[in-house]
C-alpha cells in the first residue's frame, strides 16, 4: 500500500511544523491538566504511571522518566495521592522502595479527557501507510531522545556546554 501522495517540505519547514505541535500540546496539555485539577508536571508523570501498568514505578523510576530529583518526585507523588490519582505500594522485594499505581478511578477520569483527541490522533494516522508510519515512529523515537539529551545537558548546568 502507498501512502497518499504530500507536498514536498525542507528541513526547515518541518522544525517550523513541529514547533507549531509542541506549542499546540504543551497549551492543550495545560488546560486539560486544569480540567483534572493538576499541574502539567503531575500529569505527566501521572502518564508515566500509566504507561507502566502493572509493571509499578518506583519514586526513583519516576524521577528519572520525568527528569526530577527524588526529593521533587516525593513532592509530584504528595500531590497525586491527595487528588486521589495514585497510591503507594510496599515493594514485595526491598521494604524500603514503595512503588506507584494508578486509581482505577483516576485512569477512567483521565482516559474520558483524552478520548476524543486520541481517537482523531488515531484516524489521522490510519491516513498513512505502513511504511510512512513507521517513518513517523522512528522519527518521534529519536526526536525524543534528543529532547531527553538535550533536558540532561540542561539539567547540568555547565556553562562550559553548548545546548
Amino acid at each position: 500500500m502507498h501512502g497518499t501522495p504530500r507536498p514536498s517540505a525542507t528541513p526547515a519547514m518541518a522544525l517550523s511544523a513541529m514547533d507549531h505541535l509542541i506549542a499546540a500540546h504543551v497549551i492543550g496539555q495545560q488546560e486539560l491538566a486544569r480540567r483534572l485539577g493538576l499541574n502539567v508536571t503531575d500529569l505527566t508523570c501521572f502518564a508515566f504511571v500509566l504507561e507502566a501498568g502493572d509493571a509499578l514505578l518506583t519514586a526513583g523510576d519516576l524521577a528519572a522518566r520525568a527528569h526530577v530529583t527524588t526529593g521533587a518526585v516525593t513532592g509530584i507523588l504528595n500531590r497525586l495521592e491527595r487528588a486521589g490519582y495514585v497510591t503507594r505500594r510496599p515493594d514485595p522485594s526491598d521494604r524500603r522502595r514503595v512503588r506507584v499505581a494508578a486509581v482505577p478511578d483516576a485512569v477512567t477520569r483521565v482516559e474520558a479527557v483524552y478520548r476524543g483527541h486520541y481517537k482523531r490522533l488515531t484516524d489521522l494516522f490510519s491516513a498513512y501507510s505502513p511504511e510512512e508510519l513507521a517513518v513517523i515512529t522512528d522519527w518521534f523515537s529519536r526526536a525524543t531522545d534528543l529532547a531527553h539529551a538535550y533536558l540532561e545537558k540542561l539539567n547540568r548546568n555547565d556553562p562550559d556546554e553548548e545546548c
